[in-house]
C-alpha cells in the first residue's frame, strides 16, 4: 500500500487515501468514502511535484490521484510513465531532443538564408516590373529632366552594359547622397550623389554597382529576405513611396555586395573607365564612416551601402597602369548631368 490523496471529480473535497495494486488495477481506499477500483491504463501522469506524483483519469474531468514519493515499485510498475518534458521528448530522451532541436534550428536558419536566392530567379519579371512601377510612381514629379542630362545618363548606362529597354536609370531631385536599385530594372540616383561626385567616373562606378544588383536579381532577393514573398505579390497593386524607404533599408548580403563589386569592375574594364575614381569615392565615404560625429548627407549612402577598406582596395588594385582609359562622359555631357535637376546645380571638377 502507498499513502496518497484523492479527488473524485465531482466535489472539491480532498481525501487521504491508501492505494494498493491488484494485477493491472489500483485499489483506492479514500478516507471517509467507499473504496474503488481503477484500471491503471486509464490513468495519465499529470505532473511531478516535490513530494508527490499526480495522476488524472482519461475520461473523468477533475479526477486526481496523488501518491507520496517515492512510489513503491509494485505500484510504479503498473502506473503510466512520468511525463517530465513532454511525450515525444520522454520517448527519445532529453539529450537527443536537444540535439534534434539545434539541428532543426540550423536547418531553418539555413533555409531562411538561402531561400531568397532559390526563389528570386523564379519570380516573374513582369511582377518585378509592375512592383517597380508602383514603388517609383510617387517620385514622378521629382524626376530630373534637365537638358541633355538624361541623354548623358542613358549613354553612360549603355556604355556600362545596360541592355536597352531592360533598365531605367533616373535622377531624383532629393538632396541625399544615395543610389538604389529597385525592382523591374529601375535605378534611382539621388541628386546629391551627383553633386558630391568629383567626376563622371565616380558616378560610373556607383552606377555599375547598382546595375550589377539588378542583373543578379539581388533586389528581389533582398525584398524576399526582409519582407517575405508576400510583399512581392501584395505590393504589385499599390503605389507607395514608403516601400521605397523600406527597400533601401534592406541590405544585401556580403556575398551579393562582393559579387556586385566584381561585376562593376568588369563593366568598368569593358567600358575602358578607370576604377580608381570609384576607389576615391569609397575612400571619401569611408572617412565619413569613420567619423560618426560628423553628420552629413553622406550617411544615407553608408546606411544602404556599407563600406570597408577592402572594397576600396579592390577597385584600386583593379586599375591597370597606363590603361587605355577614357572619361565616362565628355565635358559637355558631364555638365549636362550635373545640371540635370536645374541650372543652379553646382558643377563639380572632373
Amino acid at each position: 500500500m502507498a499513502a496518497g490523496w484523492f479527488y473524485d471529480g465531482e466535489t472539491a473535497v480532498r481525501r487521504s487515501a491508501d492505494v494498493g495494486v491488484d494485477g493491472d488495477r489500483l485499489i483506492i481506499a479514500p478516507e471517509g468514502a467507499a473504496g474503488l477500483t481503477i484500471v491503471a491504463s486509464d490513468l495519465v501522469h499529470v505532473e511531478s511535484r516535490a513530494d508527490a506524483e499526480l495522476y488524472g483519469h482519461r475520461t473523468i474531468d477533475g479526477w486526481r490521484l496523488g501518491l507520496a514519493t517515492p512510489v513503491p515499485p509494485p505500484l510504479a510498475a503498473v502506473l503510466p510513465p512520468r511525463r517530465v518534458y513532454g511525450r515525444w521528448i520522454d520517448r527519445i530522451g532529453l539529450g537527443p531532443a536537444l540535439v534534434g532541436g539545434f539541428a532543426l534550428s540550423a536547418l531553418v536558419l539555413l533555409f531562411g538564408q538561402h531561400f531568397p536566392a532559390w526563389i528570386a530567379p523564379h519570380v516573374p519579371k513582369s511582377w518585378e516590373r509592375r512592383l517597380g512601377d508602383a514603388l517609383v510612381g510617387d517620385f514622378g514629379e521629382k524626376y530630373c529632366a534637365g537638358s541633355g542630362g538624361q541623354r548623358a545618363l542613358d549613354k553612360l548606362a549603355a556604355r556600362l552594359g545596360a541592355r536597352p529597354g531592360e533598365l531605367r536609370v533616373r535622377v531624383v531631385d532629393v538632396p541625399i547622397v544615395n543610389a538604389a536599385a529597385l525592382p523591374g530594372g529601375n535605378i534611382m540616383i539621388f541628386r546629391e550623389l551627383i553633386a558630391q561626385a568629383q567626376g563622371p567616373d565616380e558616378v560610373a562606378g556607383v552606377l555599375a554597382h547598382e546595375i550589377a544588383h539588378v542583373e543578379n536579381r539581388d533586389v528581389t532577393q533582398a525584398m524576399i529576405r526582409q519582407f517575405g514573398l508576400s510583399l512581392v505579390i501584395a505590393s504589385v497593386g499599390g503605389t507607395t513611396g514608403g516601400n521605397v524607404e523600406m527597400l533601401m533599408a534592406a541590405r544585401y548580403g556580403r556575398t551579393a555586395e562582393a559579387r556586385a563589386d566584381a561585376d562593376a569592375i568588369k563593366a568598368l574594364r569593358r567600358a575602358n573607365i578607370s576604377p580608381l575614381a570609384t576607389a576615391r569615392w569609397f575612400e571619401r565615404m569611408a572617412k565619413t564612416e569613420r567619423n560618426y560625429r560628423v553628420v552629413t548627407q553622406s550617411l544615407a549612402y553608408l546606411s544602404s551601402h556599407p563600406l570597408s577598406e577592402s572594397r576600396r582596395a579592390k577597385f584600386e588594385q583593379a586599375a591597370s597602369a597606363g590603361g587605355p582609359y577614357r572619361p565616362a562622359l565628355d565635358a559637355e555631357e558631364w555638365r549636362a548631368l550635373v545640371r540635370i535637376c536645374g541650372e543652379s546645380s553646382p558643377a563639380r571638377p572632373r
